[in-house]
């Protein structure tokens, strides 16, 4: 029997060229497919019939800290590509160092700003980055 581990302090997220730090509490990054993946469909004599979608797009959902530069960093990203007319695309990568999960892609953007609020205790910003074709790959912990 093995024992596998899992260490959040470990899962690097990269936008640009700057790595994110000041994550929120719990759960602070979410990867998933646009694309329907694969569909089916079953004809009047139960023949079955497979689609296999091409698109490799996928959200990408972080949760930062509303202390964190990481916020200044994705502002700025978001900023350029609205300045230059759509020409703010950069490329995004989500390791898992003591993992086999791994996710990149060469082109992602910024979609909004997230909302913000303030209380009497730390808040979070929730950022929602889409991409182009991506590499995507869940693996197990080490």
């Amino acid at each position: 029997m093995t024992t596998h581990t899992y260490d959040p302090a470990r899962v690097n997220v990269t936008v640009a060229a700057a790595t994110l730090s000041g994550f929120a509490e719990d759960s602070f990054i979410s990867i998933e497919e646009i694309g329907d993946g694969v569909t089916s469909t079953s004809g009047a004599d139960g023949e079955v019939a497979r689609a296999m979608s091409s698109d490799r797009r996928c959200k990408v959902t972080i949760k930062l800290q509303q202390t964190s530069a990481g916020n200044d960093v994705l502002s700025s990203l978001l900023q350029a590509d609205r300045l230059s007319g759509g020409g703010g695309i950069f490329p995004i990568a989500v390791t898992d160092l003591r993992g086999r999960t791994l996710f990149t892609s060469s082109e992602a953007w910024v979609v909004k700003l997230p909302p913000s609020e303030f209380g009497k205790e730390v808040g979070e910003r929730e950022w929602e980055i889409q991409t182009g074709k991506s590499i995507y790959f869940v693996g197990g912990n080490s």
